[in-house]
């Protein structure tokens, strides 16, 4: 079998510029011609055997370096162009090779700018919300891509829409829907709109959860989707049509900067319609303090997931109810959702503390997790975490698991079935807003030193924390 040619003059131009050396300096070395090491350098010829064994030899190389490097650096560069802000400029595997393999030096600058970019922006976000805490708004570090305008936009505001509630308690009144809203509302779509809904088995929509085909009217859902799950996407259907103006004037008053973002917060509006759709406010408001906001309890009297009733409990904005905060991460510590009645607490709460129970409840899937979390300044949360599990997979794929964190301010607690258990002294948490604004000496789970003391550097002294501060 043919030996594997290795072509590696990028990466022996640069191994010669580290040195200091000339063409001519080099190829005296290998004993070569200057001609030779430059066509190699230009990858017109390879790397033979012997030449390799003796740039090993005279310059003290790992041979390694000669034929290894290109890969790590294409997967780092792979990773910025991950970026969002990249999104439009995305290439594929063949032109990273060809950028690591041709020019090694300007890859390794490109990977250095992106990450000092990316430690620049934590730097500025961690300055907006130390400042912010202090009541001092501002837009520092904040990305303006169309998600995350939406998302800050959704974040800062309460998340309730009168308008929605209001039409959506109108149309459910009129639609009568009994014990069997999912058939109510199949119904209403057939005949008002011609609209049917089918559901499709896994292999005919591999990668999707819905469909909607304008020309056969049909509406088809992947038999992956919980019976929760289609049920709201059949809500969301109906309330996109029956409610459609309200929802169109809910989100024009959103202000929005852009049609792309203007498109996801559409999204978002009409999942929480389909939410006002099934679990009617007032009705759920009803129920919620009758059972003292029981979350298990509100899903089984709705006929919808832990999921589902933990968002609407946010929506409550009406007076007596407490004011809910909710957040969804995933395992990774990456925010995919946070909202609020009276908006997410960002400045009291954080919310990225280590030591929250919204990630300890990855080890206990399905269980709910029940805490009193004390911040540094004395502010007290009742916290409620659990995972939640994505769309049915099927046998060796991995399970989509996320975990959602519902809150609010501990002084309700006594209203809440959760009461007594939050008051457990295992169920106490000290916790902080973000490692990197929190003042807290000798905690074990800090991941980042604090931006505002400087690090403890002492060589007699450690302390707990892997950053010692002073």
């Amino acid at each position: 079998m043919a030996e594997r040619k290795i072509f590696a003059g990028p990466r022996v131009r640069r191994l010669r510029q580290t040195l200091g050396l000339t063409q001519t300096a080099m190829a005296e070395g290998l004993a070569i011609s200057p001609s030779y090491l430059n066509l190699i350098e230009r990858n017109q010829r390879p790397l033979t055997v012997q030449l390799l064994l003796r740039l090993a030899s005279v310059y003290k190389i790992d041979l390694d370096q000669l034929q290894g490097e290109g890969g790590g650096v294409a997967a780092q560069l792979r990773e910025v162009f991950t970026d969002p802000l990249l999104a439009g400029e995305i290439p594929g595997d063949q032109e990273l090779i060809e950028v690591a393999e041709g020019a090694p030096n300007a890859a390794v600058g490109v990977i250095k700018l992106y990450r000092a970019y990316k430690e620049q922006a934590a730097r500025l976000t961690d300055l907006a919300d130390l400042l912010a805490r202090e009541g001092h708004e501002t837009s520092l570090g904040r990305a303006r891509l169309p998600m995350d305008e939406v998302r800050e936009t959704l974040e800062r505001r309460p998340f309730l829409f009168a308008r929605i509630e209001a039409a959506a308690e109108a149309f459910i009144a009129q639609l009568s829907p009994g014990d069997d809203l999912s058939g109510a509302l199949k119904t209403w779509l057939r005949t008002t709109h011609g609209i049917v809904v089918r559901m499709l088995p896994v292999h005919a929509m591999p990668t999707l959860r819905r469909r909607y085909d304008r020309h056969s009217m049909r509406l088809f859902l992947s038999e992956r989707l919980s019976s929760f799950d289609r049920q709201r996407e059949i809500a969301q259907e109906a309330a996109l049509l029956a409610i459609g103006g309200e929802i169109a004037g809910e989100l024009d008053e959103l202000a929005l900067s852009s049609s792309e973002a203007k498109r996801i917060a559409r999204f978002e509006l009409a999942r929480y319609a389909a939410y006002a759709l099934m679990m009617p406010q007032g009705t759920f408001l009803a129920a919620a303090q009758r059972n003292r906001y029981d979350i298990d309890l509100l899903a089984a009297r709705f006929d919808v997931s832990f999921e589902q009733a933990a968002h609407r409990l946010v929506s409550l904005g009406r007076a007596g109810a407490p004011a809910f905060f909710l957040m969804e991460a995933d395992h990774a510590g990456n925010i995919l959702r946070r909202a609020g009645a009276q908006g997410f607490p960002q400045a009291r709460f954080g919310g990225l503390c280590p030591k929250l129970g919204l990630h300890a409840a990855f080890a206990q899937p399905g269980q709910l997790l029940v805490e009193r979390v004390e911040m540094p300044d004395g502010a007290a949360f009742l916290t409620l975490s659990r995972t939640l599990e994505g769309p049915q997979a099927g046998f060796g794929e991995r399970v989509r698991r996320t975990a959602i964190l519902l809150g609010c301010d501990a002084a309700f607690a006594g209203e809440t079935v959760y009461g007594q258990a939050a008051e457990l002294p295992a169920a106490h948490v000290l916790a902080g807003t973000a490692c990197r604004l929190c003042e807290r000496q000798g905690c074990l789970s800090r991941a980042q030193p604090p931006v505002t003391r400087p690090l403890g550097l002492d060589e007699m002294v450690t302390g707990l924390s892997a950053f010692d501060f002073q």
